[in-house]
């Protein structure tokens, strides 16, 4: 269950093959399985035809849920960045330094991947129904995955204080209140945005065009997105992962 040292390595590449997959559904036109509508025009008609709203009034709503979808993941992308570095946070490798317990460290484990899990989230409003099923089943599992492969390693290499870690916070689901102290004060903000504009395209495009109504425009605009924070990560490099 735990993913392999090579799956922590090709992790982003991985996620981005999955996300492509579920845009691209391939199954829909080679096997006949499914139709090529999005997830959010079939909620829109979904909740129009069970009488909860009109479809003039479900379509915005669940835009806004996408929306919103894209703004947590920002904020736990780089909340958890800032607290962590973005050196550590996009190493190719697992790095194991004293335990993280600050900022959203206090309330859940992996706000990270949490956060990868509500960007997919939002992005799939735009795939095609068959495709968001598929994205939103397969990028939680390989993310828990690696969750797993994680705990795995840091168990190894902190030992006892991490065990108690483990038992006071949990893994995805964040606790609204915790008995851990504050700690410091983050110091990696700018740096943590840059490094995380793949989930600030994706909430920026999430809520400005989606308003065209044209998913195809969407995926594209998150590919843009992913290319661009690929390029920023070039010209302003994260830290070395600390040993």
């Amino acid at each position: 269950m735990r993913a392999s040292a090579l799956e922590f390595r090709l992790r982003v590449i991985i996620h981005a093959v999955l996300v492509i997959l579920g845009f691209w559904s391939p199954w829909i036109e080679y096997w006949n399985l499914g139709r090529r509508i999005s997830l959010l025009e079939w909620l829109a008609l979904e909740l129009s035809r069970l009488g909860v709203v009109s479809f003039a009034y479900a379509t915005p709503i669940v835009i806004i849920c996408a929306t919103l979808m894209a703004a947590l993941s920002v904020w736990l992308r780089i909340w958890g960045a800032a607290y962590l570095d973005p050196g550590i946070v996009h190493a190719a490798g697992m790095n194991a330094g004293k335990i993280m317990a600050s900022g959203p460290y206090r309330y859940v484990r992996n706000p990270l991947y949490l956060g990868v899990i509500f960007m997919v989230a939002a992005m799939a409003f735009a795939m095609p129904v068959s495709g968001a099923v598929f994205v939103l089943i397969l990028v939680p599992l390989f993310d828990l995955r690696l969750i797993l492969g994680e705990e795995k390693f840091l168990s190894g290499k902190l030992g006892a204080p991490y065990q108690d870690y483990l038992q006071s916070v949990p893994r995805l689901i964040p606790r609204l209140r915790t008995t851990l102290p504050a700690g410091p004060r983050p110091k990696h903000w700018l740096r943590a945005v840059f490094a995380e504009l793949t989930p600030i395209g994706v909430f920026l495009t999430t809520a400005i065009l989606w308003w065209r109504y044209d998913a195809t425009l969407l995926g594209r605009a998150y590919l843009i997105s992913f290319g661009l924070s690929l390029v920023a990560r070039a010209f302003f490099p994260t830290a070395a992962p600390a040993e």
